[in-house]
């Protein structure tokens, strides 16, 4: 497209639009390959589940291929029935989406407008601030304390002056770090009810052999301040590629506000289909959450004899301080067909976020990785 022809385009254009930075989804398996010349990938920079879906996902898909023209249930009646039935949260207050990410985004095309004020963290998961910047938003972003942890005070003092919406991640996604239940419990103490209440619970599974990590729901229900709860199918039940996440709301009324916003049929028949498969193999996922946790403990005890800061981590990943640039080193490990997410937020530049693979994927990297730092690129 010509300059001309691109200037009228951004005249056109919504003046929140053209400021907002891109979603970094980081490089595919198949870049990696033609651009490195690398033949074996590791897979390490989108927090991808290595053990992937239970075998009843593939048994679900399987007879698919005979259905896919018809529309499917845009209401995704069966997997809100499923979903309530395991958390007690009602059908009729539980979102689903093509994605958690596509939740956030109803939720900020709903309730916010120009000069609204959203809080979150920083570094953040990059759709907390460009989804309302989008509706014209203004977004607070809370630094995290030397320990790369939660500052609680400040998350309380910046609750306390009423934002539209908080977007509070439990755990942190890049970080890792978690608030306690205490830390939790003073968060809503702290928390006006004119402010909606946004939990980013993602890595939740995970989270859950972390000591001390809050039953959120249990806090939140008969707070008078409304919240919604995300999840995703995406992290531990193996379902990245077919993008489901569900919301759970204080209630039905926030639900049907963000039905008038969603695309009508915005959960595709495969997805629906094996989010409800998946989600009828509990012991499938546990058992690799459990293994991706004790990994991850082998792999920061390794990380841990290198130059390097990791913070705490409740997740499938962690966010290492590098001590130097981490253009370069991103570079090295691209070349080594190992794919890590270089983090490009001013003021950590130094950081690189790992996702726990395999046992072998995880010992190359950290192979890599202390030979590259040790100079020998």
């Amino acid at each position: 497209m010509n300059a001309p022809a691109l200037h009228a385009i951004h005249i056109l254009a919504r003046p929140e639009v053209p400021p907002l930075p891109p979603y970094n989804a980081g490089l595919s398996s198949e870049a990696v390959r033609a651009r490195y010349g690398a033949t074996e990938i590791a897979r390490l920079a989108s927090n991808e589940n290595p053990f992937g879906a239970s075998p009843a996902v593939a048994r679900a898909l399987a007879g698919l291929a005979l259905h896919v023209g018809t529309y499917p249930d845009a209401q995704c009646t069966a997997l809100r029935a499923a979903i309530a039935a395991r958390t007690g949260v009602p059908a009729e207050a539980i979102a689903v989406g093509n994605g958690s990410e596509d939740i956030l985004q109803m939720l900020c095309q709903a309730f916010l407008s120009p000069g609204d004020r959203v809080l979150a963290q920083r570094p953040a998961f990059g759709l907390h601030e460009i989804y309302p910047r989008m509706m014209g938003a203004r977004v607070e972003l809370l630094e995290l304390t030397p320990a790369l942890g939660f500052d609680v005070d400040a998350w309380c003092q910046a609750l306390a002056r009423g934002p539209k919406i908080a977007m509070l991640a439990n755990p942190s996604n890049p970080v890792g770090c978690m608030f306690s239940a205490g830390d939790f419990a003073r968060l809503l103490d702290a928390t006006p009810q004119q402010t909606l209440l946004v939990v980013d619970e993602a890595y939740y599974e995970y989270a859950l052999h972390a000591e001390g990590y809050p039953d959120v729901l249990a806090l939140l229900r008969g707070r008078p301040m409304p919240w919604i709860v995300l999840r995703t199918f995406s992290k531990a039940w193996g379902l990245a590629g077919l993008r489901v996440g569900y919301g759970l709301a204080s209630d039905a009324a926030l639900v049907q506000l963000l039905d008038r916003v969603r695309t009508p049929f915005n959960v595709n028949q495969a997805a629906q289909a094996a989010a409800l498969a998946a989600w009828g193999d509990v012991g499938f996922m546990q058992r690799g959450v459990a293994e991706t946790v004790r990994l991850r403990g082998v792999l920061a005890q390794r990380l841990a004899t290198l130059p390097v800061r990791m913070a705490p981590s409740a997740a499938n990943f962690l966010f290492i301080d590098i001590g130097r640039p981490n253009g370069p080193v991103n570079e090295a490990l691209l070349a080594r067909g190992l794919i890590v997410k270089p983090w490009k937020e001013p003021g950590f530049e130094h950081f690189i976020r790992v996702s726990v693979g395999t046992e072998a994927d995880n010992a190359r990297f950290a192979d890599a990785l202390a030979g590259i730092l040790e100079g020998g690129q």
